[in-house]
């Protein structure tokens, strides 16, 4: 929720369609403020997931990756392990139970939420992921803001 204009007595009411097809994101940082995405219809299981893992292995080249996850269930399943051992890169940590304090990628899905996105309503699916593109550009342009979000959130070198 962000602050809005109406004027004086009158409540500003955004007009949507409700329910509508769903869209989910993986995403992944960089302590040196990279900022990687994926978008996927439905939810995302574990071929999502390794898929991703993929995606940060051809992207991020000759340095190992550390992975920090929460307890979703694609995390830990038997095929995203399995995919794990074969890539040694892909170093593991698991945050505490629910703990997005932690979780600077999680800083980042906020502040794109609470400012680039706030107050946003789309009219369908196609256009807020068309937003969120857009979003996504303007926050790969602002890397010291993405560094910050890893400095405070204190994790491991």
């Amino acid at each position: 929720m962000a602050k809005t204009w109406a004027p004086m007595g009158q409540t500003p009411v955004i007009v949507h369609q409700g329910r509508w097809p769903k869209f989910s994101a993986i995403s992944g940082i960089t302590p040196r403020g990279k900022f990687y995405i994926q978008v996927h219809k439905g939810t995302i299981a574990t071929p999502g997931v390794i898929e991703f893992l993929g995606h940060l292995l051809r992207h991020i080249r000759r340095r190992p990756i550390m992975i920090f996850w929460d307890g979703g269930r694609p995390h830990h399943s038997d095929e995203t392990r399995a995919f794990l051992r074969k890539h040694p890169r892909l170093e593991v940590h698991r945050f505490p139970g629910y703990s997005p304090e932690l979780n600077p990628d999680e800083w980042v899905w906020r502040h794109l939420k609470n400012h680039e996105l706030a107050s946003y309503a789309p009219h369908d699916l196609k256009e807020l992921r068309r937003e969120l593109r857009l979003a996504v550009v303007r926050m790969r342009r602002r890397p010291a803001l993405i560094r910050a979000f890893v400095s405070a959130a204190d994790l491991p070198d």
